[in-house]
């Protein structure tokens, strides 16, 4: 029924799970999980990240490296682009910049960004952005990378509603996590109820972010229906309703 477009399956501790990754992957599908992304954060830890759901015909991958963990070796675009252009690969990132925790690495962010970019329209597939305390930046390396050939996402967004307008210009997605259904994020809300229903997708971001009634405890993608459940009520629509169009959106996006 759900589709988790944005989750990090090789992040969540399994002592919650017996140790057992197919214990974790039975969860999540009683939670009416038919397919998600595995998100990459890191080059170095992308192999073991494949490796854990390569069998998985359910699940996708992407490659990348966060804002957060870039450090100060550039990014190499014929890397990228050579383990991008794997099958189970349907995303370049997730990829972006954050100035809230890591200002100091602005420079070394920002080239990263641009490099996703390159191997992205390379392959013509969509990135996935992070962005944090970077509004402007971020939106201005999308106008120049030319982000309209290849696609893409704001992932976790919760930024302004003029922020969101501008991405859906240049043919974005916005996905909303459990974010969203935090009793402090009304504003949020009221950008989740604004966003057109082909530009919508829904995640965990797990193993961060649970939503209510889960707040605090490790996320998984198996609580993805509540981050559904509260744009339905937001949007006016149904539960199922929420689920189709962000499946079809999830297809056209990263499966188109």
């Amino acid at each position: 029924m759900f589709i988790d477009s944005h989750c990090h399956l090789d992040r969540i501790d399994l002592k919650k799970f017996d140790n057992n990754f197919s214990q974790l992957m039975q969860t999540i599908q009683q939670g009416k999980v038919e397919r998600l992304l595995c998100v990459a954060i890191t080059l170095q830890d992308y192999p073991a990240m494949k490796a854990l759901v390569d069998e998985l015909d359910y699940v996708d991958i992407s490659v990348g490296v966060h804002p957060g963990d870039i450090k100060d070796e550039a990014i190499d675009l014929q890397n990228l682009i050579k383990l991008g252009a794997d099958a189970k690969v349907v995303a370049i990132g997730e990829t972006g910049l954050d100035y809230y925790y890591t200002k100091e690495t602005r420079e070394q962010q920002m080239a990263a960004f641009r490099v996703h970019l390159q191997a992205a329209n390379e392959l013509h597939k969509p990135v996935i952005i992070h962005t944090r305390d970077a509004q402007q930046d971020t939106l201005d390396i999308l106008g120049e990378g030319d982000v309209e050939n290849c696609g893409g996402v704001m992932h976790c967004f919760t930024e302004s509603w003029d922020m969101a307008r501008q991405a859906l210009d240049m043919g974005m997605y916005i996905s909303f996590s459990g974010i969203v259904t935090f009793r402090n994020a009304q504003e949020l809300r009221d950008v989740a109820r604004q966003v057109p229903d082909d530009r919508f997708l829904i995640e965990t971001d797990s193993p961060y972010l649970a939503p209510v009634p889960h707040r605090g405890k490790q996320n998984h993608p198996g609580w993805v229906g509540h981050v559904a459940e509260c744009l339905a009520e937001v949007r006016g629509g149904s539960l199922e309703q929420i689920a189709e169009l962000s499946k079809q959106n999830y297809l056209r996006l990263f499966c188109g």
